[in-house]
């Protein structure tokens, strides 16, 4: 069990808020952080996979065009994602996650670039994350510590 996903569990909790998760390159690592932990369904209802680009439009909305205009890895997408998510939800806060875990990449989109945003009430926030040519389970680790830490700040700065 993670200590930080703990605190999550133990911070919205006390705050009555609900978590969801839109997650692409890490394949629900998130979601299971997070139910990994006895009581997660206090704060936990569902999360969504979307690992495909079909599965982001039909599941979460996101738009054809923010996918060809961007491409799957990028904070326009990880926006509609974690928006999407917020809105299929009764959740208060969604965090997404799309990224290259490897290997391969390219020039423009390099292997352990990961795109990420936190949506709530108080509207979405994106960043894109390079972690490097790490191999797949360490980049989809650092996607996973990342995510979790972006939900713990957000839980302390925001409420």
């Amino acid at each position: 069990m993670s200590p930080i996903a703990e605190e999550i569990l133990r911070k919205a909790k006390a705050l009555g808020l609900k978590i969801t998760c839109a997650e692409s390159c890490t394949g629900g690592m998130i979601s299971a952080a997070l139910t990994d932990i006895a009581g997660s369904s206090a704060i936990f209802e569902q999360g969504f996979v979307t690992y495909s680009n079909g599965a982001k439009q039909k599941m979460l909305g996101v738009r054809h065009k923010t996918l060809a205009d961007y491409g799957a890895v990028s904070e326009p997408v990880a926006r509609e994602m974690a928006e999407g998510a917020l809105r299929q939800s009764q959740a208060d806060i969604a965090i997404s996650v799309s990224g290259i875990a490897g290997p391969g990449g390219s020039e423009f989109k390099p292997e352990g670039r990961v795109c990420f945003a936190l949506a709530s009430a108080h509207g979405t926030q994106s960043e894109t994350q390079d972690f490097g040519a790490l191999g797949r389970a360490a980049v989809r680790q650092a996607a996973l510590n990342h995510a979790l830490n972006l939900i713990h700040v957000h839980l302390n700065l925001a409420h």
